[in-house]
């Protein structure tokens, strides 16, 4: 079972939250507030998790973790600006900021804090950004390959080259399936798993099948980060913090241990024969990587 929760986030955008498990661990009254003020009222507080996909992700990608959280903690994940069921408003901004707003948000609207924050990629940097603005609202962080390191102008381009790469519209699912698991060029070797999840970001259109998001408020979204290093925030992150890395990710050994070294409390993982997407990829791996700390978290 899952329920979508609406969230009011920063600028009035509103965002679609979707809360795991059968039945869920609350029933809280829909959310209301005023979209201009960015405020809003929901459930009585009742700690979770939070989890926050990566760029082009969208929450239901967290499926099968929240479920599986869902049997012992309230489990919600975030449609993040732009992405998935949320609004994907051409005026609004696709910052950082604006992002860990929306986080923030989300977290004292849904009741949630102080929350386990989980996130994947552009998630992960989200959820530490906010771990050391708002160290009340947070209770730990669960990194899930994402570098600290700048990546520079040169990634940006491969993203830009990428995207053009593409042979949207795709004529059916299998297309996409195909493409995103054996056909794309990023791709090493086969890889269903990365097929799927490109296939749960599309929709059908006229034409055939198209991405749920813009491209270009993918890449503004991008742009906003790469440029830049991240280890001053990771290093203000004083909950208990554990990074994870697949083998064949792409956060290296030695950046992940480093990134675990900065952090003050922060704790190492690492899953074998996973890629950038780890809970795609090695599902029972992931949760076996991540269930000591969550454990831990809560209090055993």
């Amino acid at each position: 079972m899952a329920r979508r929760i609406d969230v009011i986030g920063a600028g009035g955008v509103r965002l679609a939250a979707w809360e795991f498990g059968d039945p869920p661990k609350t029933d809280p009254e829909p959310v209301t507030g005023d979209p201009a003020a960015g405020s809003a009222t929901g459930p009585d507080p009742s700690p979770g998790v939070l989890l926050l996909h990566g760029l082009m992700g969208r929450a239901s990608h967290w499926a099968s973790t929240a479920r599986w959280i869902s049997g012992r903690h309230r489990a919600v994940a975030l449609d993040q600006r732009g992405h998935g069921q949320s609004e994907k408003p051409p005026q609004a901004v696709y910052t950082r900021e604006a992002y860990v707003d929306d986080a923030e948000a989300a977290l004292e609207q849904l009741g949630l804090a102080p929350a386990v924050l989980i996130g994947h990629a552009m998630g992960a940097l989200t959820a530490w950004q906010l771990a050391a603005k708002r160290p009340d609202l947070v209770s730990g962080v669960i990194i899930c390959d994402m570098r600290a390191s700048a990546l520079g102008a040169a990634s940006q381009r491969e993203w830009v080259n990428w995207f053009g790469s593409w042979p949207v519209p795709f004529a059916t699912l299998a297309d996409v399936r195909k493409w995103f698991g054996e056909d794309d060029p990023w791709v090493e070797r086969p890889n269903p798993a990365r097929g799927a999840f490109y296939a749960e970001v599309m929709h059908e259109s006229p034409d055939g099948w198209r991405p749920v998001f813009d491209v270009e408020q993918m890449l503004k979204s991008r742009e906003t980060w790469v440029y830049d290093a991240h280890w001053d925030e990771l290093a203000q992150v004083r909950c208990p913090a554990l990074v994870v890395r697949g083998l064949d990710g792409e956060l290296g050994r030695a950046e992940a241990q480093e990134m675990v070294r900065v952090l003050p409390r922060g704790e190492y993982a690492e899953v074998a024969d996973a890629g950038h997407l780890i809970h795609y990829d090695q599902p029972e791996a992931w949760r076996a990587a991540i269930e000591p700390f969550l454990e831990s978290a809560f209090g055993g």
